[in-house]
């Protein structure tokens, strides 16, 4: 009987999730348009995750050959190591890992600030003073999310597959002109759209995710820092969700 409490309230908070997704999308197209502020939180949000996002991918990519060397060396198929790696990368694990990634830093970070200035009353002062504060916090935070992540995500990608290279050359000589080749004669479209056609909504999950806990934190500072907590953890489980969902529309539109 303990557990019918509890499925209220996550069921009440999926609902009060959608109702934000909604007033997100209602705003997002009402002018007046915060481009000076969406600029900002571009640079912010893309460029300043850019080092963390770049230093997990290159390691991604120099572990993950050096891990899948041996099993390919046994089957006799070291020569498709490049191959293997690329669509490995491309398809499934660079767009899952930087958003995840992104989800730590960028989730935490937006829920942690915009539940600080709830908690301080800013954000009531912003709607005391003609401000809308949904616009600018929100509206701002979930759009740049948005657009900035497939953008990591494909310098990720490349640096990955850097790492990859020098992954080989550890144990042989292949030199980065044949590596690039053997990369694009076995890449197809269908490897590399979906994968970054989702991309886009993994930085929406991330944004929407955190701006909404962040927005209705309460309990003062310890809400705070549950917020940006619960924000990670959403914004997570979301990642996956739209994963899956992502593989199973691609493969029923390539099937077709």
């Amino acid at each position: 009987m303990n557990l019918f409490p509890k499925n209220r309230a996550f069921l009440a908070e999926i609902g009060n999730l959608a109702r934000f997704t909604a007033r997100f999308f209602r705003e997002a197209f009402r002018p007046r348009y915060e481009i000076s502020e969406l600029i900002r939180q571009c640079f912010i949000i893309g460029y300043k995750s850019l080092s963390l996002v770049g230093l997990t991918a290159f390691i991604m990519g120099l572990v993950l050959t050096m891990q899948l060397r041996p099993s390919m060396v046994h089957y006799g198929v070291e020569a498709k190591i490049p191959a293997m790696v690329c669509i490995a990368i491309i398809r499934e694990i660079g767009p899952v890992i930087t958003a995840l990634i992104f989800a730590g830093k960028i989730g935490s970070s937006i829920g942690a600030e915009l539940g600080s200035m709830r908690v301080t009353e800013q954000i009531d002062a912003m709607e005391v003073s003609g401000t809308n504060p949904f616009k600018y916090l929100v509206v701002t935070r979930t759009l740049a999310a948005t657009l900035m992540l497939p953008v990591l995500v494909v310098l990720a990608d490349a640096i990955s597959l850097y790492g990859s290279y020098l992954g080989v050359n550890i144990y042989s000589v292949l030199s980065l002109r044949l590596f690039i080749a053997q990369v694009i004669e076995n890449l197809a479209y269908y490897d590399a759209i979906p994968a970054f056609v989702k991309t886009f909504f993994f930085g929406f999950a991330v944004g929407i995710v955190g701006c909404f806990k962040g927005y209705y934190s309460t309990k003062g500072t310890e809400g705070v820092g549950r917020s940006a907590n619960s924000a990670v953890v959403m914004a997570s489980v979301v990642i996956f969700i739209l994963d899956l969902l992502a593989v199973q529309v691609t493969e029923l539109i390539w099937d077709y």
